[in-house]
């Protein structure tokens, strides 16, 4: 039988037990709280916060590179949408949130990092009904960023049509906490060897990949973008399209299977990685099996933007 012991004993052997990954994080925030901790022996979650056990909330990650925060309105504006969504109501105001994100991120003191938002139902009890929940959780935590090696965009990378299914248009518009799929598709591409994993919809149309939009640029020189039916609107790739719209010609529809190996660029567009391109799919080689200028120019173009128009840290 297990030893029952009281809050002082407790307490400590909780703070004494290994937790893997403690060194990555910066700083956190836990809204019950109210203030900023740089330890992370103490980045705790209620169990009974419905964010923890029924996936009842949303998310978002944004980065900073050079003390420089990327794209925090497009981010806060998305996790607004989000929770409007699931009838989630934060619980402080989206100006307040932003000034939280900040405080966060230049409390851990580093150069560069990510910060990962957390809005949830809140803690309450162990059902289904958010009713249960009095008052939404928020918790905000900034960690290292371990950026992808640069003979990934000097090589290009290799993707595969993954065995798990595009998400219910309902969902898949919502940044939620419910990440399975894509759990599943990042764990399948790592047993099989690629890179990254593609889903596809009921259609057998192109959706997105596991963390990240994917699009095509086409021979006749048109940048192809999945339309946002069974796909996440993403903040990076958006920007994208507004950075790049003067240079060259940009087409939201359905990309079929194998449009993707007659494409002339395949590229990854996301928060952490800005533009990768892929240059096999399936094994087969797309075009010359070379990263393209397409690629090139959007990652140029994102990098310039967050030095210019990042916040400053």
């Amino acid at each position: 039988m297990k030893e029952v012991v009281d809050f002082e004993s407790y307490l400590k052997d909780m703070l004494a037990a290994y937790r893997p990954g403690m060194s990555e994080v910066q700083a956190f925030y836990e809204h019950r709280v109210g203030k900023i901790c740089r330890d992370p022996k103490l980045m705790l979650m209620p169990w009974d916060d419905h964010l923890v056990h029924r996936g009842d909330g949303v998310f978002e990650t944004m980065k900073f590179v050079d003390r420089k925060l990327y794209q925090l309105d497009a981010h806060v504006d998305r996790m607004k949408r989000s929770a409007k969504a699931i009838h989630l109501k934060a619980p402080c105001s989206w100006e307040d949130l932003g000034e939280i994100i900040l405080d966060v991120a230049r409390a851990g003191d580093a150069d560069s990092g990510l910060v990962r938002v957390l809005l949830g139902r809140g803690p309450g009890g162990f059902g289904i009904a958010p009713d249960e929940s009095p008052l939404s959780s928020l918790y905000v935590v900034s960690y290292n960023m371990h950026p992808r090696p640069e003979s990934l965009y000097e090589k290009g990378g290799t993707a595969f049509k993954t065995s798990i299914p595009a998400k219910q248009p309902y969902l898949a518009t919502i940044k939620s906490i419910d990440y399975l799929p894509n759990v599943l598709m990042k764990r399948e591409a790592s047993e099989k060897g690629y890179d990254f994993p593609f889903c596809f919809d009921s259609h057998g149309l192109l959706a997105e990949g596991a963390t990240e939009n994917v699009c095509i640029v086409t021979q006749d020189g048109k940048l192809v973008i999945p339309e946002f039916n069974n796909v996440l609107a993403g903040t990076t790739l958006m920007r994208v399209v507004d950075l790049m719209k003067n240079e060259i010609p940009i087409v939201f529809r359905g990309i079929r299977e194998d449009e993707i190996l007659e494409a002339r660029e395949v590229i990854i567009v996301g928060t952490s990685g800005d533009a990768i391109p892929v240059v096999r799919f399936k094994d087969k080689p797309i075009h010359n099996v070379k990263p393209g200028p397409v690629q090139q120019k959007m990652r140029e173009l994102l990098q310039k933007d967050l030095a210019e128009n990042g916040i400053p840290l």
